[in-house]
C-alpha cells in the first residue's frame, strides 16, 4: 500500500493496487471460472489470452446475466452444495455451463497503467459503473488490480494519519 507521507491524490495505481492479480484464461470454462472467483472470494478477475495479455474481464455480473437470460436458476441455501455464492444469491455450480469464458466476459475494458492516479481510477469506476480497474503493463499484461475498496482503504488510512497528527 502506500507510503506514510503521500495523500490520497497524491497516490497511484502503483501504490495502492493488489499484486497478486488472479487471471483467468479465455478458454477455461465459464463453470471452472466461477469456481475459481468463488475460492479465491473475489468478484471478478482478467481474462487472458495466450501471451498473457489481458482480452475481458469476468465479474459476479456477467454471471448474473448469464442467470437473467433464463439459462441458470438461483438456488435456496438450504438446497446449495457445490455452489458460487454471493451475499444475497447462491447458484448450484453444475449448472453453470462449460462454454468458454470468452463468450461471457466483458471486452468493454477499463484499464489504467501503474502511473494512473488515484483520482482519474475512481472516476472511471464511478463513469463506468464497475468495482474495479485493472491496471496493465506495457505489454497489456495485468499487473494489478485496484478496487473501490483500495481506493478508500487510501483515503481511511490517510484520514487516521491527519487524525493523529502525522504530517
Amino acid at each position: 500500500m502506500m507510503t506514510a507521507t503521500k495523500s490520497p491524490l497524491d497516490l497511484n495505481a502503483a501504490d495502492v493496487m493488489s499484486r497478486d492479480v488472479l487471471v483467468i484464461p479465455r478458454h477455461m470454462s465459464l463453470r471452472a471460472a466461477a469456481h475459481l472467483l468463488a475460492t479465491a472470494r473475489v468478484s471478478g478477475a482478467p481474462v487472458t489470452d495466450e501471451q498473457g495479455r489481458c482480452v475481458g474481464v469476468l465479474s459476479r455480473t456477467d454471471l448474473i446475466r448469464w442467470m437473467d437470460r433464463g439459462e441458470g436458476t438461483a438456488t435456496p441455501v438450504a438446497e446449495a452444495a457445490a455452489c458460487v455464492c454471493s451475499d444475497w444469491q447462491m447458484l448450484e455450480l453444475e449448472q453453470v455451463p462449460e462454454d468458454e469464458v470468452r463468450q461471457y466476459m466483458t471486452t468493454d475494458l477499463v484499464t489504467a497503467d501503474p502511473e494512473a492516479r488515484l483520482g482519474h481510477l475512481a472516476r472511471c469506476m464511478i463513469d463506468a459503473h464497475i468495482h474495479r480497474v485493472v491496471i496493465l503493463d506495457r505489454q497489456q499484461r495485468p499487473v494489478g488490480m485496484v478496487t473501490g475498496g483500495d481506493i478508500l482503504a487510501a483515503v481511511a488510512q490517510d484520514d487516521a494519519r491527519t487524525k493523529f497528527g502525522e504530517q
